[in-house]
């Protein structure tokens, strides 16, 4: 994914099929109100946030919207690094960082909220086995669900789910009727 040559624009962010027919959708703003609802979670208390992966910037956007004590968000592809970098110019408290999270762990530190949202990511399983190390007492921890059910691919334990009517537009990522939303408070 870190080599594809996006397009964005103010509904969606994408980048041409590999069979050359069409586009492959990493982003569309139908998904605001999902954004929304993730970021109010891991802002539960102002603290400090930390969010993988930046995309259109709509979960960023909400979560400054809570005044956070500091957000450290995480970003590989350098078309998409390049516009946080730009979106974070006039928010103090913000921290980019273009890399592949997994590599960069050793460089992280604990949070009270964090938001797992990559796209094309090779290392995407490994989130589970590493988030309960970067939490601190009481973090909200939540992910973009591809899973149309109360069901996480990530094998973490006591998450609860709050479901969402949704109505996607036609996309190559999320075409359910529901969303269910996880949490889990470590």
């Amino acid at each position: 994914m870190k080599d594809k040559i996006l397009s964005f624009d103010d509904t969606q962010l994408t980048f041409p099929s590999g069979t050359g027919d069409g586009l492959e959708y990493v982003m569309m703003d139908w998904e605001t109100s999902l954004m929304k609802a993730h970021s109010k979670l891991v802002c539960h208390n102002k603290g400090d946030i930390l969010e993988f992966g930046f995309g259109m910037g709509i979960s960023a956007t909400f979560i400054q919207s809570h005044n956070p004590k500091t957000h450290t968000i995480i970003e590989i592809h350098p078309q998409v690094a390049q516009k946080a970098r730009q979106w974070a110019k006039d928010k103090p408290g913000v921290k980019i960082i273009e890399e592949d999270w997994y590599k960069c762990l050793d460089i992280l530190g604990k949070y009270d909220g964090i938001f797992f949202d990559t796209y094309g990511d090779l290392n995407f399983l490994k989130f589970g086995k590493v988030v309960e190390d970067l939490a601190k007492p009481n973090s909200h921890v939540t992910w973009w669900n591809s899973i149309p059910q109360e069901k996480n691919i990530y094998g973490i334990d006591g998450v609860s789910y709050t479901k969402y009517k949704v109505n996607p537009i036609q996309n190559n990522y999320f075409n359910h009727k529901e969303y269910y939303l996880p949490l889990k408070i470590y």
